[in-house]
């Protein structure tokens, strides 16, 4: 785990990548997480609150869903969650 988030810190991504994942998991994956956080993810990530987060990496993209998935109640939160790592490991930026 610890190898994965050195990793995504690592990993720069352009906008149009960001935006392409973005889509992707509020529109053609299985994510499991509602469409209308897609606005807040993207919110989160082109404009964190966090300067941690402010690098366009994969790990700030990632904390950008977890942060937009904190609003759901519990059990769809665990369950968005739960895929987020798979979802993020399978795209190619």
């Amino acid at each position: 785990m610890r190898r994965q988030v050195e990793e995504w810190r690592s990993r720069q991504i352009s906008t149009v990548a960001a935006k392409l994942i973005i889509y992707q998991a509020f529109v053609e994956s299985d994510l499991d997480a509602p469409k209308h956080l897609a606005r807040q993810v993207h919110d989160l990530y082109f404009q964190p609150s966090h300067p941690e987060f402010e690098p366009r990496t994969l790990w700030s993209l990632s904390n950008a869903f977890t942060s937009a998935f904190k609003e759901l109640d519990p059990i769809p939160q665990f369950k968005a969650t739960a895929k987020l790592a798979g979802f993020l490991q399978s795209v190619r930026t």
